[in-house]
């Protein structure tokens, strides 16, 4: 009897199973962040989200067109799956997977069937000319040190189905069969087909040199999570110090409170004793004049009333003279004493304000590093100051929301309400609605200590005014000259293309600093437009036409000049690198492949003057400004028109020479006039919704969206970029 596979604990269950459905996987495919999931558990996750983010690590994926069927098959887990159920079906007892019986003696695994035969469905197998070629794996082999490797299924065209994937085409970045290298990618300028095994082991050394750079990086990361831990482990009983010394400080404290209230209640007892001891004299003194006074009294008039003459005689001129003689004593009558009473040397409402000075939780937090970002404020909208909590090494880092205190002023001192929210660890929102306009003053404390610049100046301006204007004619940083395009960057700061200087600028979304700058080719640059990845893409026309793509930084990466680009303006950049392009000249829309090839016309024989694009990749539509027309286009990307919306005019909903064009979150789609300089909204469908403001700088062009609900209008003849409050 053959011996045994090795035992199922060789297997990492938890790395054949997938996460969401808890099952062994079922057609594995691979998300670009490497996490593998069942292909079917994804279409799931799909419908559930847009955009979709990858269940383990939330990283956003961008699905390719053929949507999670586009994904690859991880085929390794498929290899480990497939060995996983041969070592079961080795087992006694387990019939064959061909003949189906229980045949005792060692069996092998085919790669091209997958599947697990006896010895003689084996030899069978051999023999039969149409698997005769196939391999076959025997189960010594899969037991020997390394086995595994040498079992797989083997992969097959998906065109040619009995034809082996054995070439690359490089030119394609696909693998193909020996079929396809004669039919579909035939050897030449657009195809170069060469063998599996030449292209894999270029990849092999590649990703090998790739695990060299991973080690040392993953040394660190492991050493910063033990780190972590230990810090972890510290974190309880730091916690249970801290919490010790602050009870024994305030038990101090509260030990000293009572001390002195006994000090001042056996005071106040002295006082009352030495009191009621003055009191009591003074009112023995003065009942000593009354009984005098009333028993003299009485007896003037018993002498008065019963008296005979003889007795009145006898004993008058002696009560007289007693009688005078009391009356005319000078007595004290008036007493010294007045009601004592308890005195607040300091009243509690000072001292309220004290004992938030009475200890503190020390953190690593300096106040002297923490940095608050006030954005632009506009009446009636919510307006957020952003601080961030730093060490002393100027790192962020995390705090309580008890060590913060934020206050808001208005113009008049009224205080404004606000609330301290998390926005991630270590940055703090400060928001609020102003109700007026002007200067208000907002108070931000850490540690009960002043943050630099605090209190700062913040400017609420009218809806119909912008929040922020950046740059004036020039051309150094921060200046501007004729600027057409403007996009909002990965990091949500504002690029700026500018004619008249021929460069890009990068300004900061919430102070309008300028942050970077970089020359640009071409005579006449115009459209700008920023992917995923931070990449920079710049339209210009003229001499040295084209479509140029620079780094974040401003490196030139690629110029694209294909023979369906004539005079391109505006532009969009999708997700998975395609290009939509408006060109003047054809008067379309050019929907191009991220190599600049095209896929598409949109728009040719219903377009004039097609100035700036925008893409909702949502819906698969793309809508585009016609300045001649004075209309708004929409096509889907297949090249249908969908409708067009405005006429023009002067009235809401209609345009005077519409240029710049984006959308918000909800496919509302934003468009700037060029002459009557109206920043108008539209529904998705088309239907005008409302007017958000008069742009006041002179010849606007481009318009772009900030995540935080800002408009950005580029002003050619005003040479700055205008930011309004969208919402």
């Amino acid at each position: 009897m053959a011996s045994k596979f090795p035992s199922s604990d060789d297997f990492d269950e938890q790395f054949l199973t997938c996460s969401i459905c808890m099952r062994h996987f079922r057609d594995p495919r691979v998300l670009p962040c490497l996490h593998t999931f069942c292909r079917e558990c994804l279409q799931g996750w799909a419908t559930k989200q847009q955009p979709l983010e990858c269940p383990t690590c939330r990283t956003q994926v961008s699905l390719p067109d053929q949507g999670v069927d586009g994904l690859r098959t991880n085929f390794y887990v498929n290899n480990l799956l497939d060995f996983a159920a041969a070592k079961k079906g080795a087992e006694p007892g387990v019939p064959c997977q061909v003949c189906k019986k229980n045949v005792e003696g060692s069996k092998s695994w085919c790669a091209d069937c997958a599947i697990l035969m006896c010895e003689s469905c084996t030899l069978l197998h051999r023999n039969f000319p149409s698997s005769k070629d196939h391999e076959v794996t025997t189960e010594e082999t899969l037991k020997a040190e390394g086995g595994i490797s040498n079992f797989h299924r083997k992969r097959h065209c998906q065109k040619h189905k009995n034809q082996e994937l054995v070439f690359y085409c490089e030119s394609c970045n696909t693998l193909v069969c020996t079929a396809c290298t004669v039919i579909d990618h035939r050897p030449g300028k657009d195809h170069n087909p060469v063998e599996i095994t030449t292209v894999a082991q270029k990849k092999k050394e590649s990703l090998q040199a790739l695990l060299q750079d991973i080690h040392p990086r993953l040394k660190e990361i492991q050493a910063s999570v033990k780190e972590v831990e230990r810090k972890i482990l510290n974190l309880i009983p730091s916690k249970e110090a801290a919490t010790d010394q602050a009870k024994a400080y305030f038990r101090q404290l509260i030990v000293l409170l009572q001390k002195r209230e006994n000090e001042i209640l056996n005071q106040i007892d002295e006082q009352c004793r030495a009191d009621g001891k003055v009191l009591q004299t003074k009112k023995e003194a003065i009942e000593f004049e009354l009984a005098g006074l009333t028993s003299a009294q009485t007896f003037c008039q018993q002498a008065v009333e019963h008296g005979s003459d003889v007795h009145v005689l006898e004993v008058g001129n002696q009560v007289q003279t007693r009688i005078e003689t009391l009356l005319a004593k000078q007595l004290d009558l008036e007493s010294d004493w007045s009601e004592f009473q308890f005195v607040e040397n300091t009243a509690v409402t000072d001292l309220e304000k004290e004992v938030q000075d009475l200890g503190g939780v020390k953190t690593k937090i300096d106040a002297s590093k923490c940095k608050v970002v006030v954005k632009p404020a506009v009446q009636g909208f919510e307006c957020i100051a952003e601080l961030t909590t730093m060490n002393k090494k100027g790192r962020t880092c995390v705090t309580n929301s008890k060590a913060i205190t934020a206050n808001i002023k208005d113009p008049s001192g009224t205080g404004v309400s606000t609330q301290l929210q998390m926005k991630s660890l270590g940055v703090w929102e400060i928001p609020n609605v102003p109700k007026v306009t002007g200067n208000h003053r907002l108070d931000v404390k850490v540690n009960s200590q002043h943050v630099p610049g605090s209190p700062f100046d913040v400017e609420v301006k009218r809806r119909d005014t912008p929040a922020l204007t950046i740059g004036r004619k020039g051309s150094g940083e921060g200046e501007l000259d004729g600027p057409l395009g403007v996009a909002v960057d990965k990091d949500g700061n504002i690029a700026v293309m500018e004619r008249g200087n021929k460069r890009v600028q990068i300004f900061d979304k919430d102070t309008g600093q300028s942050l970077r700058r970089f020359p640009v080719g071409g005579k006449k640059p115009f459209g700008i437009d920023v992917d995923s990845h931070g990449r920079i893409f710049v339209t210009s026309f003229g001499n040295n036409y084209g479509i140029r793509r620079y780094s974040k930084e401003g490196k030139l990466l690629d110029t694209f000049k294909p023979d369906c680009v004539k005079h391109p303006l505006g532009m969009s950049v999708l997700k998975d690198g395609r290009m939509v392009v408006s060109d003047r000249a054809q008067k379309s829309c050019l929907l191009l492949q991220p190599d600049g090839s095209l896929i598409r016309e949109i728009g040719k024989g219903q377009l004039q003057s097609p100035a700036f694009v925008t893409v909702d990749e949502s819906r698969g539509m793309l809508f585009v400004t016609d300045e001649s027309a004075h209309r708004v286009f929409a096509f889907d990307l297949d090249g249908n028109p969908k409708f067009a919306s405005g006429k023009e005019g002067r009235n809401v909903g209609e345009f005077k020479t519409p240029l710049g064009v984006t959308l918000d979150q909800a496919g509302n789609i934003i468009v700037v006039n060029h002459d009557d300089r109206r920043l108008q909204v539209f529904g998705p469908d088309g239907i005008f919704i409302r007017t958000v403001a008069t742009v006041k700088g002179g010849s606007p062009f481009g318009i772009a969206l900030t995540p935080d609900g800002y408009i950005t209008v580029s002003c050619y003849t005003g040479h700055c970029v205008e930011i309004y409050r969208y919402n």
